[in-house]
């Protein structure tokens, strides 16, 4: 009502931390296995959306696609970055029968999965690129609220299973996602005339029925955060709000997960670069190369999740971060320095291993360590995380290989570019030491309540 005082920044993180309880019923395992699933189908529209993008705009566009490709995504970015932490932090507030998370899964899944419909008959570019941006709309509306789901409803001896499902479906949907796309070269009348109709019609089904099956087999969650009298665009507003600097570990955690997930990223991004200028490779080899690396990759870094998860039970969840951080830094040193391919992808495997380990540890921290009143805007926040990393490690990486590259040669430059993952590592693995880590997660499922002080300043 018009009378009642807003209030401040600082009373909201007391709130948040006066009810922040953690759940205490386990889950059903098919709720656990639904949750799971469902990280499979946001990462698989994703996993093979680059080349689906790229061969499409190609055949509307010829040589115009490099320039229509990078138009595309430059406007797709801040969609996907406004959209998920604030569609995470309206989610706080709604209350309705089905709960506060589950109708923003289902209608931005349904909605997420007519945009695919759309771009997978779009019959021109312009409709292309109006479907491609309703997805990033409407794929992180469901995003950004399902990020809150998972804090709401798994309790803390649950937390390891669930990250650890997480990570492998994050890397089971990426790899699967480029499957299904790939799987259109195979469909076509020749190799160079792929027909991705099919492929990305099936996606959109994938997405529908597990956003249904996620909104009819999951429980509820909690109730929601009163609103006060703000109104949602004032909600909306202060999802960006200065007080979560006063959630010292979480600001902590968000620099040490960017540095720790660009490290790989520095030649995931730019190894076709990378090999053919230190091993002067031409395009058919090259490509093999990079298929087995990403085959080699995605496997390591699917081992790497459940076991990692789990032994962050045991002995908590910063030392396996540390752990994965250091082993990042050597695979990323060895492939960097590499003298014959075989040692890249060596190199490559090892920090899969690491990266599996990390996907699935940093989540359950992150879980830990939130206000769980407000798990929608915090998880939103930290995928923002997740959207920018990536393109940080190619612009950067770029650079120096341009720039390095008209001083030392193409050769030394792009190891340089390798190397500045080792470095990206380490910084990740010192802005963590600035975590505060729970004590029930270092306890590895203990009963007994963390102790848990004000929250302190940035």
């Amino acid at each position: 009502m018009a009378n009642e005082p807003v209030p401040s920044p600082a009373s909201a993180v007391v709130k948040d931390r006066a009810s922040d309880a953690r759940p205490t019923t386990p889950l059903a395992l098919g709720s656990l296995l639904q949750i799971s699933i469902y990280w499979f189908a946001l990462n698989a529209i994703w996993g093979g959306f680059e080349l689906f993008q790229q061969e499409r705009t190609g055949e509307m566009l010829g040589q115009q696609a490099r320039v229509a490709v990078g138009v595309m995504d430059v406007l797709a970015a801040p969609i996907a970055l406004l959209t998920m932490p604030v569609m995470g932090s309206i989610s706080d507030y709604v209350g309705t029968r089905w709960g506060r998370r589950k109708p923003f899964i289902l209608v931005g899944s349904l909605l997420a999965a007519a945009s695919l419909v759309g771009l997978a008959l779009a019959p021109s570019f312009p409709l292309l690129m109006l479907f491609f941006l309703l997805l990033q709309l409407t794929s992180n509306i469901a995003r950004g609220p399902f990020a809150g789901l998972v804090p709401d409803l798994v309790p803390e001896k649950q937390v390891g299973l669930a990250s650890g499902l997480m990570g492998l479906m994050i890397v089971a949907g990426l790899v699967g996602g480029y499957l299904i796309i790939w799987s259109g070269y195979q469909l076509g009348p020749n190799p160079d005339t792929p027909n991705f109709t099919p492929p990305v019609l099936f996606l959109a089904a994938v997405v529908a029925l597990t956003g249904i099956g996620t909104f009819l087999w999951t429980p509820n969650g909690p109730s929601p955060k009163p609103r006060e009298g703000r109104s949602w665009v004032t909600i909306g507003f202060q999802t960006f709000g200065r007080d979560i600097l006063r959630e010292r570990s979480y600001v902590f955690l968000l620099g040490s997960r960017f540095f720790i997930l660009m490290a790989g990223g520095f030649f995931m991004n730019l190894n076709v670069f990378f090999l053919a200028d230190v091993f002067g490779m031409g395009p058919d080899e090259r490509d093999k190369w990079v298929l087995i690396g990403l085959a080699v990759t995605s496997v390591a870094t699917g081992i790497g999740t459940l076991p990692g998860a789990r032994l962050s039970d045991v002995v908590g969840r910063k030392p396996v971060i540390y752990g994965s951080a250091v082993l990042g830094a050597v695979g990323m040193a060895l492939l960097a320095l590499a003298p014959v391919p075989e040692v890249v992808i060596v190199g490559i495997g090892i920090v899969g291993l690491a990266s599996g380990a990390f996907l699935s540890v940093d989540w359950a921290l992150m879980t830990d360590i939130i206000p769980k009143a407000s798990a929608g805007r915090y998880m939103g926040l930290s995928n923002i995380v997740e959207a920018t990393n990536g393109p940080s490690a190619s612009a950067i990486g770029g650079f120096v290989m341009y720039g390095v590259g008209l001083l030392l040669g193409a050769a030394v430059s792009a190891r340089i570019a390798m190397l500045l993952g080792v470095a990206a590592f380490v910084l990740g693995a010192l802005l963590l030491r600035s975590v505060q880590e729970p004590r029930r997660a270092r306890r590895g499922g203990s009963k007994q309540a963390p102790e848990e002080g004000p929250t302190q300043p940035a």
